[in-house]
């Protein structure tokens, strides 16, 4: 269930993504109203997917370390494109978390 939910929410955010990259806009529906950057949470969700499927010293050791990175790699996107969008970002971003959804709210971008 992790990995495939994980699959399916790293496909639905790269169509957003792209379309958005390619109109150069800042991408703030599907996937983006709800976490500022489901692709991250995607591949968090497909590797404690593979780390409960398949559970060994390496995965243990490499699962941590592997979000730390992507939570490094999120903060630094969001300081480009704090620059890039200026205002339009802040207002996303005051009403978007991060990685973990507000569950019942939704996001006003």
């Amino acid at each position: 269930a992790f990995i495939g939910g994980g699959f399916v929410l790293i496909a639905a955010a790269w169509k957003v993504l792209y379309e958005a990259q390619r109109r150069h806009e800042l991408a703030t529906t599907g996937p983006y109203a709800h976490v500022r950057h489901p692709q991250y949470v995607g591949f968090v969700l497909v590797m404690f997917g593979f780390l409960l499927q398949w559970p060994t010293l390496l995965t243990l050791l490499m699962f941590p370390i592997l979000v730390v990175m992507y939570a490094r790699l999120a903060h630094n996107e969001e300081q480009e494109s704090a620059r890039r969008f200026g205002q339009a970002w802040q207002e996303y971003a005051l009403h978007v978390p991060r990685f973990i959804p507000r569950w019942g709210a939704r996001a006003r971008s």
